[in-house]
């Protein structure tokens, strides 16, 4: 077991940690959000809504969350779901690895628990893609088990609580933080203790802009009360995302159909659709569109590598676009967009390549990036 003396904290004794408890909850009991999976103890349902949460705010989250259940009601839906149709349901939340560990998870949950959601840690953390944060979040949620949900707004709470010097950042400071919680939890209501610090430090506790005179738990805070509430949390910024230059081909036929391209599977995006891109140059060393290739790919600097890689050759209109920017949390995109046109009857088309009407867009999972563009496209397109 961690020994929090080893690392300069100092735990309360028993007397301040009951307190401590009862003024958490007497806050959350009224001031508590009402969130949809708050209405529940299904465990399927709160396990969805906690990895849609993650890097996602709350307000955005609720229409992606009720409409995935809509499609998805039951473990089983999540299990055999069409790929097109798991991406659609995702689309715009970004982190895409995220539902696709989801839907093999629902498959384990199918083949290793006979259908039924696993109601331990240890099996609940056995699933694709469930860490520590989010098997503790299930656990106390659903099955009022008493264990930690430590994700950043737990750890930026808890580092002003005891004035933690130690990077919230650094994955292996987080021993620290859960040893804490584990102390701290409530053995009652685990699943309240863990949402009442969600809603604390994504409000008043947050990270920008906190309002520490209004925290419930000012008393309890050392950072508050030595006047070092600044100082905390300590985080080391993370390293900037590498630019990566794109080109972008919106090639349209007689019919005014749109080309688009399905990314391949092991490359960033796999499974969306696209107007076809190529990468042009690289900043820094190892950016790529493929995530898992070790090897830089060729670099490409004009419409005659488009000509060659599709086997065609469109006319080329000289309409110039804005440079679209999306921002990945290791890469950063520049791309540059070119138009064309190019008979129907002169491209080969196979699965990964479809001519698309307008109006039929929507059936697509499309990403963010290729939003961005098409918005840029249409707004240019006159």
């Amino acid at each position: 077991m961690l020994d929090l003396k080893d690392y300069g904290i100092e735990m309360w004794d028993k007397e301040k940690i009951a307190s401590f408890r009862r003024t958490l909850l007497a806050w959350y009991d009224q001031e508590k959000r009402d969130l949809p999976w708050r209405r529940t103890s299904n465990p399927y349902y709160i396990w969805i809504s906690e990895i849609m949460l993650q890097q996602t705010q709350v307000s955005t989250v609720i229409p992606y969350y009720e409409r995935f259940l809509d499609w998805f009601p039951m473990v089983e839906d999540l299990a055999n779901a069409p790929e097109e149709k798991l991406l659609k349901a995702w689309e715009g939340l970004g982190y895409y690895s995220r539902v696709r560990n989801m839907q093999k998870a629902a498959q384990q949950v199918m083949t290793d628990f006979n259908g039924n959601f696993p109601s331990t840690y240890e099996d609940i953390a056995s699933l694709k893609g469930i860490g520590p944060y989010t098997a503790g979040a299930i656990a106390s949620i659903a099955f009022n088990l008493p264990e930690p949900a430590v994700d950043g707004n737990v750890m930026r709470v808890t580092a002003r609580l005891f004035e933690i010097d130690y990077d919230i950042g650094d994955p292996k400071n987080r021993k620290i933080f859960q040893a804490i919680m584990e102390i701290l939890i409530d053995p009652e209501r685990p699943g309240d203790f863990n949402q009442a610090l969600m809603d604390l430090g994504t409000d008043i506790e947050s990270a920008k802009k906190p309002r520490p005179d209004e925290s419930p738990i000012r008393s309890f805070n050392a950072a508050y009360l030595n006047g070092t509430y600044d100082k905390y949390p300590i985080k080391l910024p993370k390293k900037k995302p590498k630019p990566l230059e794109i080109h972008a081909f919106i090639i349209r036929n007689q019919e005014g159909e749109l080309l688009l391209e399905k990314s391949m599977q092991g490359r960033l995006l796999a499974g969306f659709w696209s107007f076809p891109l190529m990468e042009t140059s690289f900043i820094g060393q190892q950016t790529s569109l493929f995530e898992d290739d070790q090897t830089l790919l060729e670099t490409y600097s004009k419409k005659d590598n488009f000509e060659e890689t599709y086997a065609c050759k469109p006319t080329w209109t000289n309409r110039t676009f804005k440079q679209v920017k999306h921002t990945f949390s290791h890469q950063k995109w520049t791309m540059t967009l070119f138009e064309g046109f190019l008979n129907k009857d002169d491209l080969t088309l196979n699965e990964h390549l479809h001519w698309v009407k307008l109006d039929d867009l929507n059936s697509y999972p499309i990403a963010t990036p290729q939003k961005k563009m098409l918005s840029e496209y249409l707004n240019n397109n006159g």
